[in-house]
């Protein structure tokens, strides 16, 4: 299933938009059926590399990111902003506290390893960083990884025109995104830049796993109304987008192939 690549907003300041990040929440049962879950070979990455089993997963959502850890013996807390992703987490049996993690308070708690999926670039890099180090045990591993990936420049740039022709009102034009290998490289950029800031980190590793799915009409489209920015349109804008996406795709043949990107930066809390 599809997700949208980076915006501008998840470049430079997405932290300063909480509510676009929790307005996923408001269509979570979806955002849960739909997103796209992580390549089982990151995964294992990960896990080679945590001293221990106790993890804790920096905006949980509805459990995607946290669900391939728990099915390999791990143990997993949640922290995240929005109580109606939580309560599907919760569901799944997962422990959440709600909040946000620059906010958070761990009572003492320490992991062995803090992930992130697809949402670092709603936290604060500097505040983020700094938690992370207090709630981190020496040798522990933090995780930040992303999913993204476009459909072919052709259809990519159709849905860009019918965005283009809705006047939005939104700051970005996803489809506008030029495709490359590392698409979520300014984020990531920004998010080492925060950790160098507390010293208590070592270098962190770039990761990219790369997968293929065809994905039909109806699936994108659903995915697209679980974005953010997307999910908060007037229903009208909503629906007038949706419908011009669907064209596109059905006069491609009604279903895109597309090739993901999961990309990936690990560090490991230093003594």
């Amino acid at each position: 299933m599809p997700t949208l690549p980076p915006t501008p907003l998840t470049g430079d300041a997405a932290h300063r938009h909480p509510e676009m990040a929790q307005s996923c929440g408001s269509a979570a049962e979806t955002y849960d059926r739909v997103r796209p879950r992580y390549p089982a070979a990151l995964v294992d990455v990960i896990v080679e590399r945590l001293p221990g089993r106790a993890i804790l997963d920096v905006g949980i959502g509805t459990g995607i990111s946290a669900e391939p850890f728990r099915d390999r013996g791990f143990t997993v807390l949640g922290v995240g902003p929005d109580p109606r992703m939580a309560a599907i987490a919760r569901r799944k049996g997962f422990a959440v506290e709600t909040g946000r993690f620059e906010e958070w308070n761990p009572a003492g708690r320490t992991f062995d390893g803090v992930i992130a999926g697809q949402t670092w670039h709603w936290i604060d890099p500097v505040a983020g960083a700094a938690k992370a180090a207090t709630v981190l045990r020496p040798g522990g591993q933090l995780a930040l990884f992303w999913n993204a990936t476009m459909p072919a420049p052709e259809i990519a740039a159709e849905f860009a025109k019918v965005f283009e022709s809705l006047e939005t009102g939104l700051p970005f034009n996803p489809w506008a995104t030029t495709p490359r290998a590392d698409p979520y490289g300014p984020i990531i950029d920004q998010a080492t830049a925060g950790l160098d800031t507390t010293g208590a980190f070592g270098a962190v590793e770039r990761l990219a796993v790369e997968w293929r799915s065809t994905v039909g009409r109806d699936a994108w489209l659903e995915q697209t109304t679980t974005a953010g920015g997307i999910n908060r349109l007037p229903k009208n804008k909503r629906d007038a987008l949706l419908q011009g996406m669907g064209e596109v795709i059905d006069a491609a043949g009604g279903t895109l192939e597309v090739a993901y990107t999961t990309v990936a930066a690990i560090t490991e809390r230093t003594p």
